[in-house]
């Protein structure tokens, strides 16, 4: 394929291969990976970089994810988007969505204090899969890569987390996160709705959706570990980030 090769399907984990494999050959994955490389040639940037944007794939293994959270597009500044939904790079700051979502953690959990940065990995390495529904973004256009493709493989993933034989929590914000509702078997699966954290709707209902309470509290009766929601300390979490990013 013109853009993906096989070195960016070796690097995810392998609990992923089988559907990527089958995805890759698909005409709908050609057509995306060809509208990509042109993309590319033609010198327009994208985000996240190539080798960033199937990060999620590569931190959390299939049979371990215990929450997913699915996000619209990345971020299209530089030193944003890293390949995890809602996630930013240590060097970028905090976009106006992520604030939201702090603040909303801190409204859960009154000792939380809200980080100095955005990048979750701690949250991945936990079990909180980051799906955006498009996993690409030219520079500055934000849902310049919706409907050519990135849809339907995410469709494909989240179908797969359905067929999981553990439940999992869903958290579905706004209008994209939720048009993946009907992949998702309610009585399988635990599914939380509410608004999107950007500033445009995060006071009409995602603020006091209790969201990440909520979450923990069916962890701990399904027997499960609750998720840390804070912040490892900026220093070990700038190690870990850069050990993990580095070629």
């Amino acid at each position: 394929m013109q853009f993906f090769n096989d070195i960016l399907l070796g690097s995810i984990d392998e609990s992923w291969k089988l559907i990527f494999e089958e995805e890759f050959q698909k005409n709908y994955f050609q057509k995306l990976s060809q509208f990509l490389y042109n993309d590319e040639k033609s010198g327009k940037i994208i985000f996240p970089a190539k080798d960033e944007i199937f990060n999620i794939f590569k931190l959390v293994p299939l049979q371990q994810v215990k929450v997913v959270i699915i996000g619209q597009d990345p971020y299209h500044g530089i030193d944003q988007a890293n390949g995890l939904a809602f996630s930013v790079s240590n060097r970028g700051k905090l976009p106006p969505s992520l604030q939201n979502i702090f603040k909303e953690i801190k409204n859960n959990f009154p000792h939380y204090d809200i980080p100095r940065n955005g990048c979750l990995i701690h949250w991945a390495k936990q079990g909180v899969f980051l799906l955006n529904s498009v996993l690409s973004v030219e520079k500055q256009k934000p849902g310049s890569h919706s409907h050519r493709g990135w849809e339907e493989f995410t469709d494909k993933i989240v179908s797969l987390l359905n067929e999981s034989n553990h439940s999992i929590i869903f958290l579905l914000w706004g209008r994209y996160a939720k048009e993946k509702a009907n992949k998702i078997d309610p009585k399988k699966h635990f599914i939380l709705e509410s608004p999107h954290p950007s500033p445009f709707s995060a006071h009409k209902g995602f603020m006091g959706n209790q969201h990440f309470l909520k979450c923990n509290n069916h962890l701990i009766q399904m027997g499960s570990t609750p998720i840390n929601w804070s912040d490892e300390t900026f220093e070990t979490l700038t190690k870990s980030h850069q050990a993990f990013f580095s070629p």
